[in-house]
């Protein structure tokens, strides 16, 4: 587990350090994990020292680092990628393209640059008072059908 939060975290950071340590070694199930880490060009420290988007950077390594011990063939995201600036947004997105080959993602996201990226967008509309439907775009076939020729993107 903990090889695999050195290299998640050294893939979304570009570099840095990071580590995972029991506070209690010998009560290893109940107790604490202590988090360090340090982005490439900063001084090692506890999680909670670090800015909002270098701790979601870090939880999303920690993330990624337990299905790399424990794939799951399924997993939802609810705004993770929401403190992330433009390069860190970035950098989520290779990794969620890493591991999509092993796990479908549920992204519940506002980001543009995290939708665009995306295979589907679901969205809910009102039509009509009081009548709430889901609608699915698959972007994929919306970029192949784009060539001038009257067509529509696939809708679910």
């Amino acid at each position: 587990m903990r090889t695999n939060f050195h290299r998640t975290f050294d893939t979304l950071f570009e570099g840095g350090q990071c580590d995972l340590r029991f506070e209690n070694p010998d009560d290893a199930l109940d107790s604490p994990i202590e988090i360090s880490a340090s982005p490439r060009g900063k001084k090692t420290q506890r999680i909670h020292l670090l800015s909002g988007g270098e701790r979601a950077l870090t939880a999303l390594a920690l993330l990624f680092a337990i299905y790399l011990a424990k794939p799951s063939p399924f997993c939802l995201l609810d705004e993770v990628d929401a403190p992330l600036d433009e390069t860190n947004i970035l950098r989520f997105v290779r990794m969620l393209k890493e591991f999509k080959e092993e796990t479908q993602f549920i992204v519940i996201t506002h980001n543009p640059r995290t939708i665009e990226n995306a295979d589907w967008i679901y969205g809910v509309t009102m039509q009509e008072a009081g009548v709430s439907s889901i609608v699915g775009v698959e972007l994929n076939a919306t970029a192949q059908n784009s060539a001038p020729q009257d067509s529509a993107p696939q809708v679910a």
